[in-house]
Formats: C-alpha cells, structure tokens, sequence
C-alpha cells in the first residue's frame, strides 16, 4: 500500500507540473454515443419520473417504466445491433489504454485529480467531492478502469473544473456500477459483465451503457453531455410567417373575443366575423374590428404555415401525449404527438445555448394544459422559435404561461385567466376567447405600412436629456406624431406629440428632447396618427441612462419638500459657475450665480423640477420634488 501511496504523489506531481500533457487517448464511441442509456443484453428500466435527454435502448431486453424521453426509443432493431458492435469497440480500447497512476480504491473526499488514466486493481467507490481538473485543456481526457465493482455514496459528486468536459471522462468498470441517491456523476460509464443503476434524485451528464446486464434509473436526469464533437442542435428551419407575423390573436373564420382587461402586443383580428371585447388602449398594434385586406392575406398565409409545419417529418415521438410536461426537458427537435396531448406542470425547452435553434410540436389531436402551467425557456431558446402545430382545439387553463406561435387546425383558442402567452394564438377555423390574459408578439413586429416613409429613428443623449430625431421622405395625411416612452419595454405612456407635414413628398426632419429620461434604460416610439384619427406604430429605440455618475454628489434636504430645502453638494463648491432649476416642462423658475445650499419655490407648483448645477468642465443635473402644500 505504502508503494501504491508513494506512485500516486509521484505521478500527481508529474502532472501538476505539466499541464498540457493529455495521458489518455478518448475512446470512439460510434453509434453508441446516440444513448444515454444502453444495454447489449439487458432490460433498461425506470421508476419515478425521470427526465432523459438521448436515445434509450437495449439489443435483447424489455424498456419499461419509461414516460416521455428526448430521445428515441430503440429495441432490438438495427441500431441496437450496430451500437452493440460499436460499445464492445469502445471497451476494449479502454481497456487497452495505458495506465498512467495507480489509484487507492477510494475516489474523492475533496481530492483533485488532472488528465491521465487511473487504475483500481480491485472495486473501487467514489466518496464526497472528486474534482477533475483540466488545467485549462479543453481536449484533456480522464480516464478510470476498475478490476471490479464501482460505486458511489450517497451526495457524492464528481466536479468538472478549468476547462474539463463531461465528453472526456470515462468509466470502465469489470462489474456492477451502482450509483446511490443523489450522486452527481460525470462522463461515460461503461460496465463489463454487470447492471448499471443510479439511485432516486441523481444526475448524469454523460451515459450509462452496460455490455451485459440491465440498466436502471431513478428519478433521474440523464443527458448526454456537449462537446467533444458533438453536433450542435439546430432543429428544423423555422415556417416562414409572412403576415402571420404580425398578429398575436387572429382566426381564419370565428370570433375572436375577449372579457376582462388583457393586454395584447401585437394586431388582433379575424377574417370571417368579429373581433370584440378588447380595449384599444391596451393594445399595441392594429385592433382589426372587421375583415379587412390584413386580414384577408394573413388567412392565406396561415394555410401556408399549417401545411409547412404538418408534412415537416419528426425526429422523436412523444410516446405519452396524455404525460407531456412533468418538467420534461427538451432539446431542439421537431416532436410528434398521435393523440391529444394534456400538459401538466412545467417543460423546460433547452437550446443549448443556440439562440437561433427551432423547436415545433406536432399534436395531432387537441391540446390543454392544467392550471399554473409553464413554458420555461432555458439556454437561449427564444419564443419566436417555438410552434405548436395542433389539430384539434387549444385550452390554455388558468395562470399558465405559454411560449411559442400557437398554429391551430379546424379548432377553437381559449386562452383562461390571468394566462400568459409569449407568442402567437392562431386558427384556421374556430373561435378565439381571452379572459383577462396577456399576450405579447412583440418580437414578431407590427408588420404595418405607414402613411409615412420613415428613413430613421434614432435616441442619443445630449448632456442629461435624451434627443430623438427621426426623418420621413414621404407623408401622406399625416397629422402628428405621439412620441411614447416605457422603462421596462411593455407599459407606454404619450410624453409629447410632433405635427406631421400633412402630405408631402419632400424630406423633413423631426426632433424631441426628453427632459426626464429614465435612471437606466428608456424605450421610445412613435404613434403615427392621420387626420382621420387612425394610428400605427413604428419601430422601438433605446437608449441607455443619461444620468451623470456625479449626481450622486448632490442632494436634497427634504425630498420632497415643500417648497423650500437645502442642497447638499459633496464636491468643490468653488467650481460651481452657476445652478439653474426647471419646471417638468422646461420653464426655467429659478437662477443663481455661483453656488447656493438654500431655496424658496414654494411660489411654484407641485410637482418634479431639474436642478442643473454647472460647473466649469461639466453641467450635472438632479430631479426632485415639491409636493403638495
């Protein structure tokens, strides 16, 4: 024992002095590395609710247990067959590595270990923590073979750090691998002659592959790691919307109705009946009361996008429609449901990290949700890549947030209380009812003309207000416009209006200053109004805070006050030249030369004031208020 202790410091210290030296040469997995759990001869089973991202399958054995995967399940077909040739490949080129440190058949218990091959003459365990470090070495491969057993205390974990991947960490075992509740195990298991189980509440991010013997899980997340590699996943190429773009509630042929206060970002019409029930103030976009030539183009286009999302082939098929959520995690796929499809809980779409990656869910039959439902969106998915072809109705329960462009076949869209949905409700034939909801379309565009031309829209700050100028070549009946801001994106208020030209045909130019920007970011836009009364809506700036760090160094003793107070200045009085103060709408109430810590305005109105204190490199400019007297 005293000469495996003394091989092991040496060999460590080996290492830790030389970085970039990778010991072990990764195995090829083949068609193996498609599974996340695999068996050449054995059952692969499951209990509890477990959430598998890759391929699930045996050669000879019975998959049971098992609810919806990511993944495909394959039972002796001929992938199995080619994984099983591949697997015995992969096992004896572990097994032929070269062993590079002997190691105490105990792992863990807080000890780093670098990139090499580590040997265990007998069964081996991890305990506690296992740090595998790869000393900034993407490419650094660990690799562990044991002459017998392998297994884990409860908790135990296997840590990845500086630069270390799942993808490169390997574990032969001769026997069993049993890994006890809660384990956090890292890389590829690969058992020779025995089961592989993993206890209730453990993760994996790697795989679990037996060559002789049954594979179990438990209340499990099994995914197979990124890296090495490995594709990255796209998804299908996203329908092209055309029109459909623009809306957020819309119906080839019913009525789209709505009771209660909901707020829609994005245009809401049908092109058979009538759209009634919505507030025009809580709607930013085109409330389309009555078909008109929108509309009429966006039922063709709706067409287009159902046909396009039907025929597109799937990569896996969610086996238990009536099951689907139950926090399954899903990658970039296209997914087929043959039944209706009853989402409870949570799913979780993962893009791993590819922001431009497409999700689409194929329910044939009608889909609903229980109350309190989620759509959650992880790794950079985004909603505008999500779509949910569906034949059949669409119940969205109360509470419940939904993501992604809902396409409806031949089916009603009731969208229950308090229900968010980051996206699009769209059918072909049937009605659509919202009840107090909010749907946001807002990355889907407006998508409407103007009876403008508008060459640009820009924000800058100038000193510590913000100015927007904006530029149309063209105007026709063009009465003003309203320039609006929001400082959060979604509740916008009118802070000024610009007259239009009328009609023209020649260049003008417009500006507005903001004297109140926001503290950090403020979004501006422009409500087009004509001399009918009609509006539309162009595109967002933003523009971040224009607020000089330095007023931090002015105050205001009492704030608000009544009129009179004090200023506080922490820096050097003798560079103040001069401080000027205005009301909210620009009216200058109040000068001095020099600096001055007392002021009466208690002759003025209630309300906010800027004080501009200039000094001789810069002007700084504070806001507070008098309140009523």
């Amino acid at each position: 024992m005293k000469g495996n202790s003394t091989l092991i410091i040496v060999t460590t210290t080996a290492l830790l002095f030389s970085p970039n030296i990778n010991f072990g040469q990764a195995p090829d997995l083949g068609t193996a590395a498609n599974f996340v759990l695999f068996s050449t001869v054995g059952a692969i089973g499951n209990t509890g609710i477990s959430q598998i991202t890759g391929s699930v399958g045996t050669n000879s054995g019975a998959i049971s247990g098992f609810g919806n995967v990511n993944g495909v399940m394959h039972n002796a077909d001929a992938v199995t067959i080619q994984a099983v040739t591949d697997l015995q490949a992969a096992y004896a080129q572990l097994n032929a590595t070269a062993t590079t440190a002997l190691h105490a058949p105990v792992l863990g218990n807080g000890e780093t270990l670098y990139a090499g091959v580590y040997s265990m003459a007998a069964a081996a365990s991890v305990v506690s923590v296992l740090n595998l470090d790869a000393q900034g070495d993407p490419n650094a491969v660990f690799i562990f073979k044991t002459g017998g057993a392998l297994t884990t205390a409860a908790s135990a974990s296997v840590n990845l750090v500086n630069g270390a991947l799942a993808c490169n960490v390997f574990w032969k075992a001769e026997g069993a691998i049993s890994m006890a509740t809660f384990t956090m195990m890292k890389g590829t298991l690969i058992s020779n002659g025995g089961a592989i189980d993993m206890g209730d509440g453990g993760t994996i991010e790697g795989r679990a592959l037996a060559i002789t013997g049954a594979v179990d899980v438990y209340g499990t997340l099994a995914y197979i790691p990124l890296g090495c590699g490995r594709p990255i996943l796209t998804g299908p190429s996203a329908p092209t919307l055309n029109t459909t773009a623009c809306f957020a509630l819309f119906s080839s042929n019913g009525v789209v109705s709505n009771s209660g206060i909901t707020h829609v970002t994005g245009d809401i019409g049908t092109n058979q009946d009538s759209t009634t029930g919505y507030n025009p103030l809580f709607v930013t976009g085109s409330l389309r009361p009555v078909p008109d030539l929108a509309t009429a183009q966006c039922a063709i286009d709706l067409e287009n996008v159902y046909s396009y999302l039907y025929a597109l082939p799937y990569d896996i098929e969610m086996l238990y429609p009536a099951l689907f959520g139950n926090k399954l995690v899903l990658t970039p796929h296209t997914y087929r449901m043959n039944a209706a499809a009853v989402f409870t809980d949570t799913l979780y779409l993962d893009a791993e990290d590819n922001t431009d990656a497409v999700f689409v869910f194929q329910v044939i039959g009608a889909l609903s949700t229980g109350t309190y439902s989620k759509v959650k969106l992880i790794n950079g998915t985004q909603a505008k890549n999500v779509y949910w072809m569906v034949d059949g109705a669409v119940t969205i329960n109360d509470f419940s947030v939904f993501c992604g462009t809902i396409v409806c076949h031949n089916g009603a869209i009731s969208l229950n209380t308090g229900v968010t949905l980051n996206g699009r409700a769209l059918t072909t034939a049937g009605i659509v009812n919202t009840m107090a909801i909010t749907a946001n379309n807002s990355f889907g565009g407006f998508c409407v003309v103007l009876p403008i031309k508008l060459l640009s829209f820009t924000g800058a700050c100038d000193m510590q207000n913000v100015v927007l100028k904006w530029s149309a070549a063209t105007e026709t009946n063009n009465s003003y416009f309203a320039v609006e801001k929001s400082d959060e994106g979604t509740n916008w208020r009118a802070i000024g209006t610009v007259e239009g030209a009328g009609n023209s045909s020649r260049l003008h130019a417009y500006v507005f200053t903001d004297r109140l920007p926001g503290k950090a970011i403020s979004y501006y836009r422009l409500r087009q109004t004509d001399f009918r009364g009609n509006y539309e809506y162009g595109e967002v700036v933003t523009v971040k805070s224009c607020e000089d760090k330095a007023t931090e160094s002015i105050l205001f003793y009492p704030n608000p006050s009544d009129g009179k107070f004090t200023v506080l200045f922490r820096g050097d009085r003798n560079n103040v030249t001069s401080i000027e103060i205005f009301n909210s709408i620009g009216g200058k109430v109040c000068e001095s030369i020099g600096f001055k810590s007392k002021f009466d305005l208690s002759a003025n109105a209630p309300g906010i004031y800027i004080m501009r204190m200039h000094l001789h490199s810069k002007t700084i400019s504070r806001s507070f208020e008098m309140g009523k007297r």
